[in-house]
């Protein structure tokens, strides 16, 4: 859809693609959406561990959909713009794609910037999700790993767009890893109550030297 430096391809492409850009459009915000559940869900579940680093997962979960959802939006003028002859008239023919061309790169530059805070709330929830006992611990440490990965990311696009490409794929293995453990996790295996986890911990506990549990 997007070529780079090219306003009248990129404008075109959006034209004849109206339909998928409206998609594209309602899965962002979709996106923002769910996004804002699972955290809210996940707040639930970890803020007794530490209530601090639960509110600040939250905020970067707060902020992340924002920028998703205002992304939405210009996507959605871009094609306004492609789309409406109107635009045309007043900006002329490469006016109209000229803007269209700049509210796409706004576009991503905005998901881009929030990377920054999709890497932010793992951390805490990392942090969370070590210290709960409900979780895996190796799971918590790779989530706060993807903050990491997440973050390099951002800064390698900015400071070196030419080996931005080149690394991408590499930066994206672990949160990837994270993310994909975690959903499956809670879907698969879900979370070990505090309840049931001290019951298992009290078991071990009562062990007799000869590693035969107590009735």
């Amino acid at each position: 859809m997007y070529v780079a430096g090219d306003a009248a391809a990129t404008s075109a492409n959006v034209a004849a693609n109206e339909g998928l850009m409206r998609f594209g459009v309602v899965a962002h915000l979709t996106d923002a959406v769910f996004f804002l559940l699972t955290a809210v869900t996940l707040y639930l579940l970890l803020k007794h561990v530490g209530k601090h680093a639960a509110r600040l997962m939250m905020v970067a979960v707060i902020v992340a959909a924002s920028i998703i959802s205002i992304s939405a939006v210009f996507t959605f003028v871009a094609m306004q713009v492609a789309t409406d002859s109107s635009y045309a008239g007043g900006f002329g023919p490469s006016g109209a794609s000229a803007l269209v061309l700049l509210l796409l790169e706004i576009q991503h530059f905005a998901i881009l910037a929030a990377q920054v805070f999709f890497g932010l709330w793992l951390a805490p929830l990392g942090y969370l999700a070590y210290r709960s006992r409900l979780f895996p611990k190796i799971l918590g440490v790779v989530l706060v790993l993807a903050t990491v990965s997440y973050l390099a990311d951002v800064v390698v696009a900015f400071l070196l767009p030419g080996l931005a490409e080149q690394i991408h794929g590499y930066l994206s293995i672990v949160p990837a890893i994270a993310e994909i453990w975690m959903v499956l996790y809670l879907l698969v295996v879900g979370v070990r109550t505090p309840r049931s986890a001290d019951r298992t911990q009290a078991e071990e506990g009562v062990r007799s030297p000869l590693g035969v549990t107590a009735p």
